[in-house]
């Protein structure tokens, strides 16, 4: 040990405290274990696609569109196989939506159907119950389906299963479908069947809506990426895209690596936490070191070997506690697959601890400590050897007067954001999530230094003593006030906003909290059955909404500009965006503003002013919403040329509109007047209100059964499917805001920690004055109980705030507070602030008065 230079010498003498150790230890632990579960369970998952990224697609080469592949599209295909080889596999499916029901039970529901032909998936295998159903399906008048829809139905295998006008047997339930994110069937049950079934159906007729693809299994020879790059133009112009393994496998990485990072700044902000606690914890020690300081002083040790030993000892606790989180974070790593169960399109199945995330956090994890402790350590330059007899008035340096104190807080703040926007998914978003950790900081500072003058002044004299005595705690010389709300109110404020905005989100999709909103919705009703469906409506004693047309079509050209220039790689329109020019538009026909639209731009027509136009030949005019406007490129007065079903419309956009989207009724991207489409083919879509979830159901079956090819949805499903993922994607972020909680217990603990010395002192001579063991505990109640409150209030209205600031900006929806339960969060903040604070403290009413009291002599 003698061997060792000075300042290591100190540092290990300095580091025999077991309870010290353990607290600078756990101040990183959680933050670093945060980091590592993330950045680990990200590598993990990159490893995964790479290795299931052919089942993902399910063959080498994907095609799809909207409708039916055009006679170009089909010889693009042909020449896509013919340059690939002979031996080359095509498999196809169709996809769309229709309503199933089992004769022998009661229940209906939305589907999704999946028809397939030839032998896909190439890559992947199909498991079903019974096992080996899957090949047999090309036989036809079977299905197989998700077993959530035996389950929903009442149903098993061997039932009878209808759709539109087809009947089919249930073969087999499907318990594995490569590539299968666990959501999906959130929203609707799949039903695999045969193409050659499709036609039974009935259910591809004027206004359905289907997906088609065509799948390719090429040669080991063949070069997929090339054959896509070659031939993507003229899909391209045909609207089909041309999907690869190696696009697929990049498209997926991006955005599994962008949520990775999302979710690592929540651990990124349990590491600051830790910091904190790291620099109060050095502060109380340049506190009780001080004269120890002063005596090395008068012994000849410089200022700048006092400070680099009690940062070297910082630095190897900081180092061990890095090491501990890392190993927690990969502990954490493999919880994470199930925490995030279903939300994932590939299935973790190889654990394999990246040293790269582990590095990363470790690394992470000493810096940031060595930062925080090196603020209130640096005074130690200053400390003198008077101080040894000068302690009652040697003052601390301020940071405003030391020049290099407050270098090193710009160089803390300047790596705090540097960090942020090295963990962001963009510099843009690290800076702002820099900049609203900085803002809730500061605010929550406010409300702690706002706390400590309120208490000093204005405590009524009547109140308890136990009472005036625990608020005193908070104002004293040393106090904890700011660092214990700082880290509990962060920690509660992560919570709190996390709920709003949650609450928001899913709260403009309730359909179940209003008589008037509907809560049934019927879609694909053809020009022949509008007349029975209302009477159907009718008959259930509801009033029947007025029924809204809606068309098909696609844009012809834009501005002049043809669709297929726009589409095509080096294309005119380079700021339009392709899916607002290749999809398909279901638009809809009238003269009025729905409640759900307000104008943004332009005029709207007059009713019934294009019913009998002054010139027929002028171009109709159109509404758009603002949003899909945009994305075209086009402005008021521009023109848009539309494909309705084989026939060219020429049209001038006239009017822009916002829509709120969260409100379940027919909302539209465009509208036309009425007159100009009245001759074109269309369906319609209607609601209604049906309260009792009985008659609901019943109501349902009926019109299926009378209307095979009329989709009836019950709304409260759909909203049970949105909460379910969203409540599946808030389980996640909960999981990493416990290491932020556990990052601001351990700021706690280490805030009671550093005022032990003090605390046992007073305790000590309140019992000696004859305070009993109940009045000592009433009095360290009072004070952290009112430390909870005020971190819960605090972060109740930055919740407040930042929810409100996400749903009107980022969300762009309506917001509510939900109060009572943030109330319940914030109660049980303040009992969990109080309960940490007692145990911690539990020294103070537990050891004895003279013990104290020699202590102290």
């Amino acid at each position: 040990m003698r061997r060792l230079p000075f300042a290591a010498q100190l540092a290990w003498r300095e580091s025999r405290s077991p309870r010290r150790i353990a607290l600078l230890v756990a101040s990183v632990t959680a933050g670093v274990a945060a980091l590592v579960a993330i950045e680990g369970f990200t590598a993990n998952l990159v490893d995964s696609v790479r290795e299931q990224s052919q089942a993902l697609l399910g063959a080498d080469l994907a095609m799809g569109s909207a409708n039916a592949f055009s006679p170009a599209a089909e010889a693009t295909l042909d020449a896509i196989a013919a340059q690939a080889g002979p031996a080359t596999a095509r498999a196809r499916t169709i996809s769309f939506s229709a309503m199933a029901y089992v004769s022998r039970t009661a229940g209906t529901r939305l589907v999704q159907v999946v028809a397939v032909e030839g032998g896909y998936p190439f890559y992947g295998e199909m498991k079903t119950d019974p096992p080996r159903e899957w090949a047999r399906l090309g036989e036809g008048g079977t299905v197989v389906v998700d077993p959530s829809l035996l389950l929903a139905l009442e149903a098993r295998v061997g039932d009878t299963l209808a759709l539109g006008e087809g009947r089919f047997t249930i073969r087999a339930a499907v318990l594995n479908v490569p590539g299968d994110v666990g959501v999906r069937t959130a929203f609707g049950s799949r039903v695999f069947m045969a193409s050659r079934d499709v036609a039974a159906t009935g259910l591809l007729g004027v206004g359905a809506r289907a997906r088609y693809e065509a799948f390719l299994r090429l040669p080991s020879s063949a070069q997929p990426q090339r054959l896509a790059d070659r031939y993507k133009p003229a899909l391209a112009a045909e609207r089909v895209t041309l999907r690869t393994v190696s696009e697929d496998q990049e498209s997926l990485n991006a955005s599994l690596t962008r949520m990775g990072r999302y979710l690592g700044l929540v651990g990124l902000i349990a590491l600051l936490l830790g910091g904190i606690a790291v620099a109060s914890a050095s502060e109380a020690l340049l506190r009780r070191r001080i004269e120890t300081i002063g005596v090395l002083r008068c012994l000849g040790a410089t200022g700048g070997q006092v400070f680099a030993a009690y940062m070297l000892q910082a630095g190897a606790m900081a180092l061990l506690g890095s090491l501990l989180g890392a190993a927690v974070g990969v502990a954490s790593q493999a919880l994470l697959p199930r925490v995030l169960g279903g939300l994932l399109p590939v299935a973790v199945v190889a654990f394999r601890p990246s040293w790269i995330a582990v590095g990363w956090g470790v690394g992470l994890g000493v810096a940031i400590a060595l930062l925080f402790a090196a603020l209130p350590l640096l005074a130690i330059r200053h400390v003198s050897p008077l101080v040894v007899i000068r302690r009652a008035v040697e003052g601390r340096v301020p940071l405003r007067s030391d020049p290099v104190r407050l270098a090193a807080a710009a160089v803390l703040v300047a790596a705090t954001v540097a960090v942020a926007c090295l963990q962001a998914p963009t510099w843009r978003a690290g800076v702002g999530f820099a900049f609203g950790v900085g803002m809730a900081l500061l605010i929550l500072w406010s409300a702690a230094w706002l706390l400590a003058r309120i208490v000093r002044r204005n405590v009524p004299d009547r109140w308890p003593y136990v009472w005036r005595q625990g608020l005193a705690n908070l104002h004293r010389p040393a106090n904890q006030t700011v660092v214990v709300i700082l880290a509990m109110g962060f920690g509660a404020f992560l919570l709190d906003t996390l709920y709003v905005v949650q609450d928001n989100l899913l709260g403009q999709l309730r359909v179940d909290t209003s008589t008037e909103r509907p809560n049934v919705v019927l879609f694909d009703i053809q020009e022949d059955q509008r007349a029975g469906v209302e009477a159907r409506i009718r008959a259930e004693g509801v009033p029947a909404r007025a029924a809204v047309p809606i068309v098909p079509m696609r844009i012809q050209s834009i501005k002049g500009v043809d669709v297929a220039r726009i589409l095509a790689p080096v294309s005119t329109g380079a700021g339009r965006g392709k899916w607002a020019v290749r999809r398909e538009y279901r638009s809809s026909i009238r003269d009025t503003e729905a409640p759900t639209e307000t104008t943004v731009g332009g005029r709207r027509w007059k009713a019934g002013e294009w019913r009998s136009p002054a010139d027929p030949a002028a171009p109709v005019p159109v509404s758009l919403e603002v949003g899909v406007a945009k994305e075209l490129d086009v402005t008021v007065g521009d023109e848009i040329v539309w494909d309705v079903q084989g026939l060219p419309v020429r049209s001038r956009v006239a009017h822009l509109r916002e829509v709120d989207w969260a409100r379940f009724e027919p909302n539209f991207f465009v509208v036309f007047p009425e007159g100009p489409l009245d001759a074109a083919p269309k369906s319609y879509v209607t609601l209604s209100r049906i309260a009792d979830p009985g008659r609901r159901a019943r109501f349902q079956r009926q019109v299926v059964e009378a209307f095979p090819n009329v989709s009836v949805v019950d709304l409260t499903e759909i909203q049970k499917a949105l909460e379910e993922v969203v409540g599946r994607v808030a389980i996640a972020i909960r999981f990493m805001a416990l290491f932020t909680l556990a990052a601001g217990a351990v700021v706690l603990v280490g805030a009671v920690a550093a005022g032990r010395d003090q605390r046992l002192r007073e305790g000590a001579l309140l019992k000696a004055l004859g305070a009993t063991r109940g009045q000592v505990l009433r009095i360290l109640f009072a004070e952290y109980a009112t430390l909870g409150l005020l971190a819960a209030v605090t972060a109740l209205v930055l919740s407040g705030g930042a929810g409100w600031a996400l749903a009107r900006f980022f969300f762009e929806a309506r917001f509510r507070l939900p109060l009572m339960p943030l109330v319940a969060l914030s109660a049980a903040l303040v009992g969990f602030t109080a309960a940490i604070g007692l145990w911690t403290s539990r020294e103070v009413f537990a050891r004895p008065v003279m013990e104290s009291l020699r202590a102290d002599a």
